[in-house]
């Protein structure tokens, strides 16, 4: 578990250190006081990675020269520090240059928001980023294959720009790296939705209360078994387009209730019924793979549901998962909930109750 948590100079808070239960810390408080930035920099001990944004200077309280979060996993010290120009990463006090040393010794994490609406409603790039951020987690090789890929694609897609002639000679050599890297993705991604499928329709049905199936296909953005030779292939719409037109970078996944696709025939409550089950089955296949449940982090969502899918939810969740979760209000709590620890949030201030 994730034992505690502290911040300086992190968003709205100049200082502040919150003790977590095993089971589930509630985080209470109006809006913008602070609740989701605690949230975030859990998720950002845990991942490396934001929710929220890309840019990590975001991460600095205002006035500010530098953040630091830092936290106790098990028995396991984890500092993240970052200025306006360098990431610092140290692991029990010794400093590590690199991601991948750094996420081993860290937990899986499943993020939940209002936000997540998205996967079904959302362009395909959220749902691709609801892929990424599980494949990082369950396939060590995924992100570094991701990161080579996206360098590989940006160079390609720049030389495809550059001149008026393409120099396919040159286009070539990038396209070759782009193969290389999105068949692993798409290897994984296949994977991992054959991982996701049972859990997510289980878990729709659980939360329908047994009356709708869930369904997901991914699309892999190209045909066939060779990147490469689909990149050849596609020189005609390059030349029109200017952008790399096969890949993994195009690819989707298609969300289907009952046979039919859910952004265009289901209702809100469905499309929010399903995109809980997308979540909570992400939860099941991260614990899966690592035979321990993942750090749940769930974002203001019990408000919007209604006590059906709240009571659904709270029984489907992993039981012996470590839950943070912030709320407006604790009506929708039940008697376990509040019997871990409870937090006021006001103004960058933490009070326990």
């Amino acid at each position: 578990m994730l034992k505690w948590m502290r911040l300086k100079d992190y968003r709205c808070f100049e200082a502040a250190e919150v003790p977590f239960h095993a089971g589930t810390t509630l985080l209470v408080g109006r809006n913008a006081q602070g609740k989701t930035s605690l949230l975030e920099a859990a998720c950002l001990l845990m991942r490396l990675q934001s929710p929220r944004t890309s840019t990590r200077t975001d991460f600095i309280r205002f006035g500010a020269k530098a953040c630091i979060v830092e936290g106790l996993y098990g028995e396991t010290t984890l500092r993240f520090g970052q200025s306006s120009t360098v990431r610092r990463l140290a692991v029990d006090n010794v400093v590590t240059s690199r991601s991948g040393d750094y996420l081993s010794r860290t937990s899986r994490v499943v993020w939940m928001d209002h936000a997540d609406m998205n996967l079904v409603r959302g362009s395909a790039e959220h749902r691709r980023r609801y892929l990424d951020f599980a494949a990082a987690q369950l396939y060590p090789a995924y992100l570094p294959a991701l990161r080579n890929y996206e360098r590989a694609l940006r160079s390609r897609n720049f030389l495809l720009k550059r001149d008026a002639v393409i120099q396919w000679r040159q286009v070539d050599a990038y396209s070759k790296l782009v193969a290389t890297h999105g068949e692993l993705l798409s290897a994984c991604r296949d994977e991992l939705i054959t991982r996701l499928q049972p859990h997510v329709r289980a878990a729709h049905q659980a939360l329908s209360g047994g009356a709708e199936e869930g369904m997901l296909t991914y699309q892999r953005g190209y045909e066939g078994s060779s990147l490469e030779e689909e990149l050849s292939r596609a020189r005609s719409e390059e030349e029109r387009s200017r952008s790399t037109a096969r890949g993994p970078h195009r690819g989707d996944v298609l969300l289907e209730i009952n046979g039919r696709a859910a952004g265009s025939f289901a209702s809100e409550g469905q499309q929010r019924t399903l995109c809980l089950a997308l979540k909570l089955a992400q939860a099941r296949v991260l614990e899966e793979g690592r035979g321990e449940p993942p750090l749940l982090l769930m974002d203001d969502i019990f408000g919007e549901l209604d006590k059906a899918r709240r009571q659904a939810l709270l029984a489907n969740l992993p039981g012996k998962a470590q839950k943070i979760i912030t709320t407006t209000f604790v009506d929708w709590a039940d008697e376990e909930s509040l019997q871990g620890s409870v937090f006021e949030v006001e103004s960058g201030r933490l009070t326990q109750r």
